[in-house]
């Protein structure tokens, strides 16, 4: 059976977090998007550890009203190496909660975990590996959103040029890389240091809305449902698929500034010196700019090993821009809801509903749908910490 999975979220205690990030609503909103496997996030933090000590558990996964969960955090590492300020996300995974208890208790002597879902450590990243795997030899240390230009491992601002460079005699415990939304499988392929690596996606929500929580996701084919069998699939590079957002709808998938309202493609920024034409400062550099200095591979190579992938866009963002509306506008949600109601979750309607059925609904979403399954979307790119936005060609709308 598929079991798609959405791991790196936050809690209602994370800084800049909904409130409605509890248990109650990430269920609800979890199950409409089509997830069968949410990620805790923020087990860090002694209040929301506390909240899910009241789920139920077996072989490693907790259940909360029919939605089945995975214990997991992302953990700050701030340090300093090779005279630069390093600043790097980690996903972690575990497999029950005595062992975040554990891991809790060793690294509160490094930070205060009340102050904040997302705890800020200032020790290394070997020596955070070190030290979750020897109290945890089965947990997963991923890094997150890995091309940020701020917290990835490879970002341009405070990241690293090599995992080696960043893990040290620590890499051989990392088995996989969070490619986060302003990057794709077909990206990460560009670079051979990866090769093996399993290449996941997450939605790193903020908010329990269905056009963030579940935006990207991993699949996985189990017979059963349980950490040993997640842990085996990261660790040999078995997903079945992963589900990703256009890496132009990324926040960071360009280079720019945001307060100066530039916007430039790579090529662009690098024919400018990588500064900014309005301001004269160094620019914001994407992640296609960072994959374009480190890769060592042409556009297009495909490894072996490579796992397929699905490119979406939520079913909100479609609805949104289709319609003119704002994306969390009543109206927005009324057709949302018509659209789940009739054929179960989000993700059954964007992957697998007939066209004709889904135009009973309505007909200039379903059109959009169909050129999303067949690739041929645009998307104008984000840029430094801006969103990407759909296109609707004008010739379709008027179509329509």
């Amino acid at each position: 059976m598929i079991y798609l999975a959405d791991f790196h979220i936050h809690s209602k205690y994370s800084r800049a977090t909904s409130r409605l990030m509890d248990l109650e609503h990430l269920t609800t909103y979890a199950r409409m998007k089509g997830l069968h496997l949410l990620g805790t996030g923020d087990f860090t933090h002694p209040k929301w550890l506390e909240e899910l000590s009241s789920m139920e558990e077996q072989e490693g996964i907790y259940v909360y009203n029919d939605m089945n969960f995975l214990v997991t955090g992302e953990i700050s590492t701030v340090y300093e190496q090779g005279g630069k300020l390093r600043k790097v996300h980690h996903l972690v995974l575990l497999p029950s909660l005595e062992s975040a208890e554990l891991v809790n208790d060793a690294i509160s002597e490094h930070a205060n975990l009340e102050a904040d879902g997302r705890p800020i450590l200032p020790i290394s990243s070997p020596e955070f590996v070190e030290i979750i795997l020897s109290l945890e030899p089965k947990a997963l240390i991923i890094p997150a959103h890995a091309w940020t230009p701020w917290f990835g491992v490879f970002g341009s601002k405070s990241g690293f040029d090599s995992l080696r460079e960043c893990y040290q005699d620590q890499t051989k415990h990392i088995y996989g890389l969070e490619t986060g939304l302003s990057s794709d499988p077909a990206m990460n392929w560009r670079l051979s240091e990866l090769d093996g690596l399993t290449l996941m996606s997450n939605s790193d929500s903020h908010s329990p809305y269905p056009w963030r929580i579940g935006r990207e996701a991993n699949a996985f084919d189990l017979k059963e449902l349980n950490y040993k069998g997640i842990y085996k699939a990261i660790r040999h590079n078995q997903l079945a698929f992963t589900i990703e957002v256009d890496p132009s709808y990324g926040k960071y998938h360009w280079d720019g500034h945001r307060n100066c309202g530039v916007r430039l493609e790579p090529k662009e920024a690098m024919r400018l010196g990588n500064i900014c034409p309005v301001c004269k400062k160094p620019l914001t550099l994407g992640v296609l700019h960072r994959v374009e200095e480190l890769a060592d591979r042409p556009e297009g190579f495909i490894p072996k090993e490579a796992r397929p992938f699905k490119s979406l866009l939520p079913l909100h963002e479609v609805i949104s821009k289709v319609h003119h509306h704002n994306l969390s506008s009543q109206s927005v949600w009324d057709l949302y809801n018509k659209f789940v109601n009739e054929f179960g979750n989000e993700y059954e309607v964007l992957l697998n509903v007939n066209m004709e059925e889904l135009r009973r609904i309505d007909r200039r979403v379903a059109d959009v749908i169909q050129k999303m399954r067949e690739g041929r979307l645009r998307v104008r790119p984000g840029y430094d910490g801006v969103y990407g936005e759909l296109i609707v060609e004008k010739k379709l709308m008027d179509f329509m």
